[in-house]
């Protein structure tokens, strides 16, 4: 549904007096936080509709290289504007106020086509937004762009029929991970603050080890999956992607909330803290005791480059005050095997994310979708598998895989519990990310998927830079926790990340002229006269969803 908030604003001259001692550190757009950047809109330096413009221009400069972006909104510069005027005569709403989102363009939104980056959807518009999409819009939140994925998220590789093939920023020889390949490039290219992924495998970390990221699956049932191009009810969740671990906090508090449409998000009522960042936490590593999931490492020579930076890693993780403990799962390879249940439940749930689109809906069924053709040859398989399974919720496979899981959970929650483990660690990828055209390999991400527990991805470091990778591959580590342990997980990563700043910007695409703010003077500071004349717009906002 749409509403018109009116807000009542005008043009302002503002005379701005700045005493000579109180001016502070140059703003720069790239690698930007939300905290930098806040401290530039209250110092009256930036603007939210400056802000936009600065991430378009860095999207129309680059993005022909890197191709991550399947849709830009054409509204941004008037939603900012709006914000902008709500900031100068009511205040800001919070920390998300006029700050750039892009969406991984699963997540339904009202107002732009949401396509899973598929031809069989092109210009297909939802009738309202997503749970998360909301809550992020009611936070003030400016949607400048939609992203490409693998198509309906089924992947690894972040290729699809309507978006192509997206590159890694580090390195174009390869993939950037996936599915959420495209937000995972575009936020690591610095074309907006923040980025939604949905994970129903590994596909909002993988994304977030391959382009030196923070990614964070939270536990099923603390973020709504309603609204998001579904493949699976029991794998599915939505999940931040970011540069710092500050900024996933920060989002996270935004899109928490029970939803009445996705009933697992009852679980969260009572498991939620005031904020997140309160978790931020630099000495938290502090007496941590982190289990290392020895079975987790490749030993193959391809597997030697990440494992060598992630011993290096665990080594300044007990530097930093951690004890560090090498663990084995029991049975891990038979309580894996054949664990997924997203063959069982695509059918269904893409059928029924199908109907809600409404009589108009430009396909109807997954049968008629593989008819149709309208999607790429390499999702071919994973759509007839799904839709050659008759009453796949009756199958007793997938009643099987379902009790498999609880037993999965149950070795893992002994195994943390016997050992008093604050978190288990792992590298997310036993090799590094893939070059395009091969098979995403050796991914390390089913402690999470096969469980619904969190798990969250920080930048590790970098292979040797190369001629194609002049900064180096990415390399990401995992901390996984118990159900609905994101605050410690946060504290964790967050006191790791402080620790060694592994974050680092991809060379190939450097900051542009203009992208820097001499003289930002520090809030408080400025000395403002603000003459306003009065005029009336309408901002479209989602208006918020209505028990079903």
């Amino acid at each position: 549904m749409k509403r018109t908030a009116m807000v009542v604003a005008g043009q302002a001259i503002m005379l701005g007096l700045f005493p000579v001692g109180a001016l502070a550190a140059t703003f720069r757009l790239e690698e930007a936080t939300v905290s930098e950047i806040n401290k530039a809109f209250d110092s009256g330096a930036l603007t939210s509709k400056q802000l936009v413009e600065l991430y378009l221009n860095r999207i129309d400069t680059y993005d022909d290289s890197l191709n991550s972006i399947i849709t830009v909104n054409p509204d941004a510069l008037e939603l900012a504007r709006a914000l902008d005027l709500e900031r100068q005569t009511t205040g800001p709403r919070g920390p998300l106020h006029g700050i750039p989102v892009i969406l991984k363009d699963n997540f339904d939104t009202f107002d732009l086509p949401t396509t899973a980056a598929s031809l069989s959807l092109k210009n297909s518009i939802p009738p309202d937004d997503a749970f998360t999409v909301a809550r992020l819009r009611e936070a003030g939140a400016i949607f400048i762009a939609k992203t490409n994925l693998t198509e309906y998220a089924s992947g690894g590789n972040t290729i699809s029929s309507l978006g192509g093939q997206t590159l890694n920023p580090y390195d174009l020889g390869r993939t950037p991970g996936g599915s959420s390949g495209g937000t995972g490039a575009a936020i690591a290219a610095n074309f907006a603050v923040l980025g939604t992924g949905s994970d129903t495998g590994q596909s909002v970390r993988s994304p977030a080890s391959a382009n030196s990221l923070v990614g964070l699956r939270p536990t099923i049932g603390l973020l709504s999956r309603d609204g998001i191009v579904p493949i699976s009810f029991t794998q599915d969740t939505a999940g931040p992607i970011t540069r710092t671990v500050a900024d996933t906090a920060l989002m996270l508090d935004a899109m928490v909330g029970y939803d009445p449409a996705d009933p697992a998000t009852a679980t969260s009522i009572g498991n939620v803290p005031e904020s997140y960042i309160d978790f931020l936490d630099a000495d938290a590593l502090k007496g941590a005791k982190l289990g290392v999931v020895l079975d987790l490492f490749g030993q193959e020579p391809i597997h030697a480059e990440v494992n060598s930076v992630i011993n290096a890693e665990l080594e300044k993780m007990e530097k930093l005050g951690a004890t560090v403990v090498p663990v084995s799962i029991p049975n891990l390879t038979e309580l894996t095997t054949n664990l997924s249940v997203t063959s069982y439940e695509f059918k269904e749930t893409l059928n029924a994310y199908f109907a809600s689109l409404g009589p108009d809906a430009p396909v109807k069924t997954m049968e008629e979708l593989i008819a149709s053709g309208l999607y790429d040859p390499s999702i071919k398989a994973s759509l007839e598998a799904a839709q050659a399974i008759e009453s796949p919720l009756q199958d007793p496979e997938y009643l099987r895989r379902l009790q498999q899981r609880e037993a999965f959970k149950e070795t893992l929650l002994d195994l943390m519990d016997e050992y008093q483990f604050d978190a288990l660690v792992y590298p997310h990828q036993q090799r590094l990310v893939v070059p395009v055209g091969e098979p995403q390999a050796d991914r390390n991400g089913i402690l999470a998927w096969g469980t619904g527990f969190p798990g969250l991805v920080v930048p590790a470091g970098f292979s040797a830079p190369s001629d194609a990778a002049p900064t180096g591959v990415p390399i990401g580590i995992e901390f996984f926790g118990r159900p609905f342990s994101e605050s410690t997980l946060i504290s964790l990563a967050y006191s790791y990340e402080q620790g060694t700043q592994n974050r680092r910007s991809p060379t190939l695409f450097p900051a542009l002229a203009g992208e820097e703010i001499e003289s930002v003077p520090e809030p408080g500071m400025v000395i403002a006269l603000g003459i306003t004349g009065l005029s009336a717009f309408g901002l479209k906002r989602k208006k918020a969803q209505s028990p079903t």
